[in-house]
């Protein structure tokens, strides 16, 4: 399990965080200068160089979304420049697409974060330009919410989910995070029109896809299954949409629907705390018709401490995972968990992108219990994050070499289905770096940075 460092400090980081800031600022520029976007959206390097694989286009807005960050972080005018401009010339299409689960993840990143510069007054305000950035999450936190399923509650009370490019059968993991794009476009006063006029409240679309996501996605020990433990998470959850029942677990990109793939546990893992700290600022009579603020915030907050908790306990000590904790070669490493985790092994790769995502939702957990007052619980979430961090913002994950083109090296993509790049000499992937690895990085640090400078507090919905 991880091994928590509770010396660790966000002003520790600062040197780390300068460092991490200029090698991001010359990948951005490398990606910038040669990859060629004709061949669509970069997803992950291989030998060092972006590449792409034509399965979704879900990874578009963090290329853009991290110039955005980048800015943000250092205030270098030709990072805005870039990412304000790449987001109105190839964003639009991602606002409209009626094919994906991930509005938040191209549209929060982009729209979202350039709006939320001109509402912190770091971009100077005007009123088209954020009339521009309003309608796209409008739009994009409806055509989200057009992609639903209905599932039977015994409770008779409404019940679905968003779901995923799959197929109305299938609710993702991943779409916890997208939840962000209703939200905002519930807040910033739009609705939603299905077929005859009728009118669709985005808050409840959201809140009951959360809601079916910690039923479905989260275990939490109850005996569900034989292998049911506090925490573990499902990538997708697959239901009969004849009948609206529940069938099986199934994963798409881990090993199996009964073993966990960290990257999916880190999307709740972030996904849960943030949509808490987005709740707080509702008024109590919006979330009463919904169920009410106390059943709701308990709901999300057993499933984030749920998943927080498996992290820390199925994690190596250095606080980085191995792509799937069931995966099926672990066991060839050992007591794989009592040390740092290696990239290098001959068996089974990690995956530094599911450090970068959950590092972000233990810090923000750890915040959210600690202002609530559970001071105890918030600390070692807290710990438990700057841990991670502390081996993720070093080598052997750090990427140094101003040729590779990745921020963040050992990430995975697809191990099931052997997308990813092994080098030569090698028999697992490795040495790689993802879009959304190398974005989620930036946020965290962005996070932490202004924490440390006791700068305004980072969040998705400082958009509103």
């Amino acid at each position: 399990m991880i091994q928590i460092d509770y010396n660790l400090k966000p002003t520790d980081f600062s040197a780390k965080l300068a460092q991490f800031w200029e090698l991001s600022a010359q990948k951005i520029r490398l990606i910038d200068e040669r990859y060629d976007t004709a061949k669509g959206s970069p997803v992950f390097t291989a030998g060092g160089e972006y590449t792409t694989r034509g399965w979704t286009e879900w990874t578009q807005g963090f290329q853009y979304g991290s110039a955005i960050l980048q800015y943000d972080a250092t205030g270098d005018p030709y990072f805005l420049n870039m990412g304000r401009s790449k987001t109105i010339e190839m964003m639009a299409p991602h606002v409209s697409h009626i094919g994906v689960h991930d509005h938040g993840f191209n549209n929060v990143s982009t729209y979202g974060n350039l709006l939320r510069l001109m509402q912190e007054g770091k971009l100077p305000f005007n009123e088209h330009e954020r009339n521009f950035y309003e309608l796209a999450l409008k739009i994009s936190g409806a055509v989200q919410a057009s992609r639903w399923t209905t599932i039977r509650n015994g409770a008779g009370t409404p019940a679905g989910f968003i779901h995923s490019f799959n197929g109305p059968h299938s609710l993702f993991v991943d779409t916890i995070r997208s939840c962000r794009a209703l939200v905002l476009s519930h807040s910033l006063g739009h609705v939603f029109q299905a077929e005859g006029d009728v009118k669709v409240n985005l808050l409840e679309r959201a809140i009951l896809h959360m809601k079916a996501t910690a039923d479905y996605s989260v275990f939490y020990g109850d005996g569900r299954d034989t292998y049911d433990l506090w925490g573990r998470t499902a990538h997708e959850s697959v239901f009969n949409v004849k009948d609206g029942n529940f069938r099986c677990p199934n994963s798409q990109q881990g090993y199996s629907g009964f073993t966990t793939w960290t990257r999916g546990l880190a999307w709740a893992m972030c996904g849960f705390p943030e949509e808490l700290e987005y709740l707080a600022t509702l008024n109590d009579s919006e979330l009463e018709p919904l169920g009410g603020r106390g059943t709701i915030e308990a709901l999300l907050l057993k499933a984030a401490r749920a998943t927080c908790d498996f992290y820390i306990e199925h994690t190596p000590v250095n606080g980085i995972p191995y792509w799937d904790t069931g995966a099926p070669n672990l066991y060839k490493l050992g007591n794989y968990l009592d040390r740092p985790a290696d990239p290098y092994n001959d068996f089974e790769p990690v995956d530094s992108s599911a450090a970068a995502i959950g590092a972000q939702g233990l810090l923000r957990l750890g915040n959210y219990l600690s202002a609530k007052g559970d001071a105890e619980a918030g600390q070692r979430y807290w710990q438990a994050g700057l841990t991670v961090l502390h081996s993720l913002f070093n080598e052997p994950y750090l990427s140094t070499n101003p040729n590779h083109q990745g921020l963040i090296l050992h990430s995975i993509y697809h191990r099931p289905n052997g997308w990813d790049y092994v080098p030569q000499g090698s028999t697992i992937p490795n040495g790689e770096s993802s879009m959304w690895g190398d974005y989620h990085a930036r946020e965290v640090a962005l996070y932490l940075q202004r924490i440390s400078k006791d700068e305004p507090y980072y969040a998705f919905f400082n958009c509103l």
